[in-house]
């Protein structure tokens, strides 16, 4: 008979002595060196000072002298907190060991049916099984988290009908809706979802979203499929982008007002330069050398101002 070598740290809560004792041997038979603590009353288990973080499982059986039914269950529940709770019961008490499976029980056995092969079978599966429970659990409150505490709006909508079954905090802050005015509304409430193919991967596009108030902004969106609450979903993720679009409008028309500019400079400008230019070349082909003197300056300062204008208008049409 082959017999489990790993340590277990097992609590018995039984009042019945009888019982007891064809557990533990129970449990000797499949077990090593089991470590088996026992309880005659909820009142023991309740006041012990010891730490249960060690403890593996807790056999509980239904019926105490001190407590007994939906209290006894809910109250060993509340303290054991991440340990399996196995429930053992009779024959009598069967329909109400379905119930305590429902109040968060991990499993039941019937007294009269154990044996150390159906004993060591249910401690090991619900040991294991607990362990997954809570990873999964801790997985749930860690999405949970990320959720509602990422800085980004996110939908989440039922694939199938398109309505909204999630929204997370940011959502509720830019969009003005809080979350139960949001919950079974179609997204058709905050963006025209015909703009989006939500059969092809996760895409990125551009959208116009409305708030509670009618107010328009820009969005970048990104969607993905998931599973949520055991269905397919689509997860949206809205990024703001109202204020890039109006900056890049802004920087936008001051480049066309400086074009503008460039232009007059270009042209307008230019043109009695050029003017200028002219006369200065017939007043050159006189014969006074004081005028030729007071041309040659001026001829001068009409070229440095013509250099000025070409580094502006350069300058504007490479920015």
């Amino acid at each position: 008979m082959i017999v489990d070598e790993k340590k277990y740290n097992i609590i018995v809560i039984e009042d019945n002595l009888g019982d007891f004792f064809l557990l533990e041997e129970y449990l000797s038979e499949k077990i090593k060196l089991p470590t088996i603590k026992h309880f005659e009353r909820f009142s023991e288990f309740k006041q012990t000072n010891e730490s249960l973080d060690n403890c593996d499982i807790i056999f509980l059986d239904l019926s105490l002298p001190d407590k007994s039914g939906t209290e006894l269950v809910e109250e060993v529940l509340k303290i054991s907190n991440k340990i399996p709770v196995v429930v053992l019961t009779g024959y009598s008490d069967f329909s109400f060991a379905l119930k305590a499976i429902a109040l968060g029980a991990s499993d039941y056995l019937l007294k009269d049916e154990i044996n150390s092969a159906i004993l060591y079978k249910s401690l090991v599966y619900n040991i294991e099984r607990f362990k997954n429970i809570i990873k999964i659990k801790e997985s749930e409150q860690l999405y949970n988290d990320l959720f509602q505490l990422s800085p980004q709006p996110i939908f989440v909508i039922d694939s199938d009908t398109n309505f909204i079954i999630d929204i997370n905090k940011a959502c509720e802050e830019l969009y003005g809706f809080k979350k139960e005015e949001l919950i079974n509304e179609p997204i058709r409430t905050i963006f025209n979802e015909n703009a989006i193919d939500f059969n092809n991967h996760e895409t990125i596009i551009t959208q116009k979203h409305f708030k509670k108030n009618r107010d328009s902004i820009i969005t970048e969106v990104k969607y993905n499929k998931i599973v949520h609450n055991g269905k397919e979903a689509i997860i949206i993720v809205s990024n703001d982008i109202t204020k890039n679009i109006e900056h890049l409008e802004e920087i936008e028309s001051q480049n066309t007002k400086l074009r503008d500019i460039a232009w007059i400079q270009s042209h307008v400008v230019r043109a009695p330069l050029t003017n200028i230019l002219g006369l200065i070349k017939l007043i050159n082909e006189t014969e006074s050398v004081k005028d030729k003197e007071l041309l040659f300056h001026l001829n001068q300062s009409v070229i440095e101002l013509e250099n000025s204008i070409n580094e502006i208008v350069n300058k504007t049409h490479n920015m």
